[in-house]
Protein backbone atom coordinates (compact mmCIF):
# COMPACT_ATOMS: atom_id res chain seq x y z
CA UNK A 1 0.00 0.00 0.00
CA UNK A 2 1.31 3.44 -0.94
CA UNK A 3 2.27 5.82 1.86
CA UNK A 4 0.07 8.95 1.39
CA UNK A 5 2.60 11.19 3.15
CA UNK A 6 5.43 10.00 0.88
CA UNK A 7 3.24 10.49 -2.22
CA UNK A 8 2.40 14.03 -1.07
CA UNK A 9 6.11 14.78 -0.50
CA UNK A 10 6.97 13.37 -3.92
CA UNK A 11 4.33 15.57 -5.56
CA UNK A 12 5.59 18.67 -3.73
CA UNK A 13 9.17 17.91 -4.77
CA UNK A 14 8.16 17.43 -8.40
CA UNK A 15 6.25 20.74 -8.41
CA UNK A 16 9.22 22.49 -6.82
CA UNK A 17 11.67 21.12 -9.41
CA UNK A 18 9.37 22.20 -12.26
CA UNK A 19 9.27 25.77 -10.90
CA UNK A 20 13.04 25.83 -10.43
CA UNK A 21 13.66 24.61 -13.96
CA UNK A 22 11.41 27.29 -15.45
CA UNK A 23 13.47 30.10 -13.98
CA UNK A 24 16.83 28.48 -14.55
CA UNK A 25 16.03 27.64 -18.17
CA UNK A 26 15.56 31.32 -19.09
CA UNK A 27 18.92 32.00 -17.45
CA UNK A 28 20.61 29.14 -19.35
CA UNK A 29 19.18 30.28 -22.69
CA UNK A 30 20.18 33.91 -22.20
CA UNK A 31 23.65 32.93 -20.95
CA UNK A 32 24.25 30.76 -24.00
CA UNK A 33 22.97 33.39 -26.43
CA UNK A 34 24.88 36.20 -24.70
CA UNK A 35 28.11 34.35 -25.39
CA UNK A 36 27.52 33.44 -29.02
CA UNK A 37 25.01 33.03 -31.79
CA UNK A 38 23.46 29.54 -31.83
CA UNK A 39 21.76 27.46 -34.47
CA UNK A 40 18.39 26.55 -32.94
CA UNK A 41 18.76 22.78 -33.06
CA UNK A 42 22.29 22.92 -31.61
CA UNK A 43 21.06 25.15 -28.76
CA UNK A 44 18.22 22.72 -28.02
CA UNK A 45 20.64 19.78 -27.89
CA UNK A 46 23.03 21.72 -25.62
CA UNK A 47 20.26 22.73 -23.21
CA UNK A 48 18.81 19.21 -23.05
CA UNK A 49 22.27 18.00 -22.00
CA UNK A 50 22.62 20.44 -19.07
CA UNK A 51 22.64 18.35 -15.87
CA UNK A 52 19.74 19.02 -13.53
CA UNK A 53 17.75 21.17 -15.95
CA UNK A 54 15.81 18.20 -17.31
CA UNK A 55 14.15 20.04 -20.16
CA UNK A 56 12.29 18.48 -23.07
CA UNK A 57 13.27 19.47 -26.61
CA UNK A 58 9.77 20.66 -27.46
CA UNK A 59 9.66 23.19 -24.63
CA UNK A 60 12.65 25.26 -25.75
CA UNK A 61 11.32 26.70 -29.02
CA UNK A 62 8.28 28.30 -27.33
CA UNK A 63 10.64 29.87 -24.77
CA UNK A 64 12.84 31.22 -27.56
CA UNK A 65 9.76 32.68 -29.26
CA UNK A 66 8.70 34.37 -26.01
CA UNK A 67 12.19 35.78 -25.45
CA UNK A 68 12.12 37.12 -29.01
CA UNK A 69 8.73 38.79 -28.44
CA UNK A 70 10.16 40.35 -25.28
CA UNK A 71 13.04 41.83 -27.28
CA UNK A 72 15.68 39.74 -25.52
CA UNK A 73 16.59 37.53 -28.48
CA UNK A 74 16.94 38.11 -32.22
CA UNK A 75 16.88 35.57 -35.03
CA UNK A 76 18.18 35.31 -38.54
CA UNK A 77 17.71 32.71 -41.26
CA UNK A 78 20.58 31.25 -43.21
CA UNK A 79 20.22 29.05 -46.26
CA UNK A 80 21.49 25.53 -45.79
CA UNK A 81 22.82 23.29 -48.56
CA UNK A 82 21.50 20.32 -46.58
CA UNK A 83 17.82 21.30 -46.55
CA UNK A 84 15.63 24.09 -45.23
CA UNK A 85 17.04 27.40 -44.00
CA UNK A 86 18.47 27.35 -40.50
CA UNK A 87 17.36 29.76 -37.80
CA UNK A 88 20.11 31.27 -35.67
CA UNK A 89 19.49 32.93 -32.30
CA UNK A 90 21.45 35.57 -30.42
CA UNK A 91 20.84 37.77 -27.40
CA UNK A 92 20.07 41.45 -27.88
CA UNK A 93 21.77 44.09 -25.74
CA UNK A 94 18.76 43.89 -23.39
CA UNK A 95 19.03 40.10 -23.34
CA UNK A 96 22.73 40.22 -22.48
CA UNK A 97 22.06 42.78 -19.76
CA UNK A 98 19.27 40.67 -18.27
CA UNK A 99 21.49 37.57 -18.41
CA UNK A 100 24.10 39.40 -16.31
CA UNK A 101 21.46 40.49 -13.78
CA UNK A 102 20.08 36.96 -13.60
CA UNK A 103 23.58 35.50 -13.15
CA UNK A 104 24.26 37.90 -10.29
CA UNK A 105 20.95 37.14 -8.58
CA UNK A 106 21.41 33.39 -9.03
CA UNK A 107 24.90 33.58 -7.52
CA UNK A 108 23.52 35.60 -4.57
CA UNK A 109 20.82 33.01 -3.98
CA UNK A 110 23.35 30.22 -4.20
CA UNK A 111 25.61 31.95 -1.66
CA UNK A 112 22.63 32.34 0.66
CA UNK A 113 21.57 28.72 0.38
CA UNK A 114 25.17 27.56 0.80
CA UNK A 115 25.45 29.77 3.87
CA UNK A 116 22.29 28.37 5.40
CA UNK A 117 23.56 24.85 4.81
CA UNK A 118 26.82 25.81 6.55
CA UNK A 119 24.92 27.25 9.53
CA UNK A 120 25.63 30.92 8.83
CA UNK A 121 23.53 33.36 10.85
CA UNK A 122 22.73 36.08 8.32
CA UNK A 123 21.18 38.25 11.04
CA UNK A 124 24.66 38.86 12.51
CA UNK A 125 26.46 41.40 10.26
CA UNK A 126 29.98 40.54 11.43
CA UNK A 127 29.69 36.75 11.39
CA UNK A 128 33.04 35.12 10.57
CA UNK A 129 31.23 32.30 8.80
CA UNK A 130 29.31 34.71 6.64
CA UNK A 131 32.43 36.30 5.19
CA UNK A 132 33.83 32.90 4.26
CA UNK A 133 30.60 32.03 2.42
CA UNK A 134 30.60 35.37 0.61
CA UNK A 135 34.09 34.78 -0.73
CA UNK A 136 33.39 31.18 -1.67
CA UNK A 137 33.62 30.44 -5.41
CA UNK A 138 30.08 29.54 -6.52
CA UNK A 139 30.81 29.44 -10.23
CA UNK A 140 29.41 26.44 -12.10
CA UNK A 141 32.97 25.15 -12.57
CA UNK A 142 33.71 25.31 -8.84
CA UNK A 143 30.42 23.71 -7.85
CA UNK A 144 30.61 20.87 -10.37
CA UNK A 145 34.26 20.28 -11.27
CA UNK A 146 34.88 17.80 -14.06
CA UNK A 147 36.67 14.68 -13.00
CA UNK A 148 39.57 13.58 -15.14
Amino acid sequence: MADPEREFSKELFENWTVQMRKGVLDLCILQALAGAEWYGYALVKALVAVPGVGVAEGSIYPLLARLKRQGLVTTRLEESPEGPARKYYSATLSGRSLAKEMEFHFAEMLRGVTGLQAGVDFTVPSSKNRSSVETQDTSPQALNPKTT
